[in-house]
């Protein structure tokens, strides 16, 4: 599984494909493209039982 598909901020369009809901400036964008991040600074785990432990 790769990690943008258990992302929070992944979300479905209309047409039925996803993408990333995280609003990026043109900077961000552009070190985001060229690979100047090891892993994706804007993950955010997409735990629907997150909720459900705080309960417990």
């Amino acid at each position: 599984m790769d990690e943008c598909d258990a992302c929070l901020n992944n979300v479905q369009d209309e047409d039925g494909s996803y993408s990333c809901a995280v609003d990026l400036d043109e900077d961000e964008m552009a070190r985001f493209l060229a690979g100047h991040y090891r892993r994706c600074p804007y993950f955010e785990p997409g735990d629907e039982y997150k909720i459900v432990r705080r309960q417990n």
